[in-house]
């Protein structure tokens, strides 16, 4: 009769064909049975607002948010509306408004993806707005379907917008809606928090034990509730015989019961994530899960392993006309790169001598990309492109150069760490060049960053870690983590008069990527509003006179030296005075100002600050010196060195270094950094008592 399968089924992104032996093959029909209902009642029933949430009291602990999460609930289980197998999701959220900055979160939007022939579809959108009125009565607001629309987001992405009505400070907003998905591969997942602080959060998933699905839980919440049971789903399955060439006959259905796995995960009292100092991007630090269809397994069947692995990913790359098939047409390199083939026989220089000739012909425009925009003749002729463009082109030209090169993919920082549990295109957006050098050692070169030397990679590409893409073969990790270091070094060399007033030489030495933040600074300002910001950072002093130095050698440190004044305030002589030398060149306040952060500190690379400063006293005048102070922070991960010393008479000097010997700091460790910051700003801020000998 032919191969009897399920018609239609081939899983999302899978190009595959479910096939059963044994049991009918099938597809899901229309079945009028409803699913096993989920274990306990719901957190939140939509159209009954409780009473405490219109209580001010209640919120005294979130005066700081603008708006508070109350419930967020949602489930996920497996349906056939329609004849067609589907996932289907729904969801409650109800918030309350307590600030005019609140507003905002009345507005929701909700992505729809869609790939080929399948699609996610929303249905049943409802809410209100409720109010508490003066005579103690609730009011509510219904949604008006005039405030809902559909934007076009991108080719693959729709997005549901809408706006709740009658919002005001107060105000407790719900809304719920239902998502109809037929990509069996992307099981929904769910994020626990947001930029508010969320009270409770739950999520109830489940699906036919036959599905393998592997859960990855992120974030730095716990879970409250980790629920795991068994349930059941009635199914009408039609069997559909196949003879080829796409045709067949139903052959009739039969009704199955099949065992579910469920799952219950909850989390009470999330804190607001929101952007701090040192962070990637916020999205990093949710609290989230995320399901991928591992595999399924029928009775009497062997496992389906439908898992991604790296060797079917960058075989997709290299055969994608956007990615490595354009780095089949580089034979226009080949002249190009041949005077720095001639003049540099050693591997690195070479490489180092093609990234120059990139860097001259094409700029990067900004954009990061995976893809490139065309071919790389035409980025060439453009000289613009994307960062797949540029590097890609980098790619291209060292293999010209006779150097083994590979694209390496990885995600910026704003973009979201990656995660190296299961292969996905999705969580990369750039691509950059890595070199393999005699005795194993990697050279990794990006050609968008002129400012930088050939062995730096841009601060938005310091995100840990990245993947080769290999012609055959897994391809590997390779480490993101800079040897450069971000180095500020400040000599200042400060006279005091009688009267208290105080002049100051001062040199600033900007290393690594710290001279790549100032260069960045000085080519986006010019020279004389960079000087002007500058003299800003010191108000209360003229700064008459500046010099630049080492803006083109981007092996040495940029430099500024200056001259600084600040008059005394009274032509009379003191005999007592108090001055905070360290204070005028050190930072203003505590970057760490939160009491609990429970993610990491990121910095991307190792850094060092030091202020030397010497100071001349007027003459018979004589100085108590502070005491020094060395801070360590735990497992070597860094110190603060405090000194002060007199090395001859009516002369002060004083030391200030701070070095910082991780990237990465965890949560745990964040307590520790937060207090090295207090006391290494405390100390720069102690006065000298400057006496006049005698008095």
């Amino acid at each position: 009769m032919g191969v009897v399968r399920w018609p239609g089924q081939a899983l999302a992104g899978l190009g595959m064909i479910l096939l059963m032996n044994g049991l009918p093959a099938s597809c899901w029909a229309q079945t009028h049975v409803p699913p096993a209902a989920f274990k306990g009642p719901p957190p939140v029933r939509f159209g009954q607002p409780e009473a405490a949430d219109f209580e001010a009291k209640n919120f005294v602990a979130d005066s700081g948010a603008a708006a508070v999460v109350l419930c967020d609930y949602g489930t996920s289980r497996f349906a056939s509306p329609g004849g067609e197998m589907c996932v289907i999701h729904e969801r409650v959220v109800r918030l309350k408004i307590l600030k005019k900055a609140g507003y905002d979160y009345a507005t929701v939007e909700v992505p729809l993806y869609h790939r080929d022939e399948n699609k996610e579809k929303l249905s049943n959108l409802r809410g209100f707005t409720y109010v508490r009125g003066a005579d103690g009565k609730i009011l509510r607001t219904k949604l008006d379907d005039a405030g809902v629309f559909v934007e076009k987001r991108t080719d693959r992405v729709n997005v549901q917008k809408f706006t709740l009505p009658a919002v005001q400070e107060g105000a407790v907003v719900e809304y719920a809606y239902t998502i109809t998905s037929s990509m069996l591969s992307d099981y929904p997942g769910w994020t626990f928090q947001r930029d508010i602080p969320t009270r409770w959060s739950e999520y109830r998933f489940s699906y036919p034990m036959p599905y393998r699905y592997k859960m990855l839980y992120h974030g730095y919440v716990p879970l409250a509730t980790s629920e795991e049971s068994t349930g059941s789903v009635a199914l009408i399955l039609t069997r559909r015989a196949e003879f080829g060439a796409g045709a067949g006959i139903d052959v009739g259905s039969t009704g199955v019961s099949m065992t579910t796995e469920q799952h219950r995960l909850i989390v009470r009292n999330a804190p607001a994530v929101r952007a701090e100092p040192y962070i990637t991007t916020p999205d990093d630090y949710l609290t989230r899960i995320t399901c991928e269809l591992a595999g399924i397994q029928w009775p009497e069947e062997q496992y389906r392993d439908l898992a991604d692995s790296w060797p079917k990913k960058n075989g997709l790359l290299l055969k994608h006309e956007e990615f490595g098939l354009v780095l089949n047409h580089a034979g226009f390199l080949a002249d190009v790169v041949r005077p720095a083939v001639q003049a540099n026989p050693d591997p690195a220089a070479r490489a180092a001598a093609v990234r120059a000739l990139v860097l001259q012909a094409v700029k990067y425009d900004g954009s990061p990309r995976l893809l490139t925009s065309g071919s790389l003749k035409h980025t060439w002729e453009q000289r613009r492109g994307n960062s797949a463009d540029v590097n890609l082109l980098l790619v291209a030209a060292l293999r010209q150069a006779g150097l083994v090169a590979q694209p390496l993919l990885l995600s910026t920082r704003a973009h979201g760490y990656v995660s190296q549990e299961y292969p996905l295109l999705d969580q990369f957006n750039y691509v950059l060049a890595a070199v393999e050098l005699p005795g194993g050692h990697d050279l990794l070169l990006d050609a968008t960053e002129p400012l930088l030397t050939a062995d730096a990679l841009p601060l938005r590409c310091l995100n840990k870690i990245g993947h080769t893409v290999p012609a055959e073969g897994e391809g590997r990790w390779v480490s993101l983590a800079p040897s450069l270091r971000y180095t500020h070094y400040q000599e200042v060399k400060m006279t005091l008069d009688a009267q208290g007033g105080l002049t100051s030489q001062a040199r600033e030495d900007f290393g690594g990527y710290a001279g790549l933040a100032a260069r960045e600074k000085l080519a986006q300002l010019g020279e004389k509003k960079f000087a002007a910001e500058l003299a800003s950072e010191h108000p209360s002093w003229e700064m008459p006179s500046y010099q630049l130095s080492g803006t083109t050698n981007l092996g040495q440190p940029l430099s500024i030296s200056y001259t600084l004044r600040q008059p005394a305030e009274t032509a009379t002589t003191a005999e007592e005075l108090y001055v905070k030398p360290l204070a005028t060149f050190s930072e203003d306040s505590n970057p760490f100002q939160l009491a609990e952060r429970s993610f990491p500190v990121d910095f991307g690379m190792l850094r060092q600050e030091v202020i030397s400063l010497t100071l001349t006293l007027p003459a018979g005048y004589t100085a108590e010196l502070p005491k020094p102070t060395t801070l360590a922070l735990p497992d070597q991960g860094g110190r603060y060195v405090y000194a002060a010393s007199s090395p001859a008479p009516g002369t002060v000097q004083l030391l200030s270094r701070l070095t910082l010997d991780k990237p990465v700091y965890s949560a745990q460790e964040y307590h520790a950094l937060r207090e090295l910051y207090r006391q290494m700003l405390a100390k720069q801020a102690e006065a000298l008592v400057i006496k006049k000998a005698g008095s």
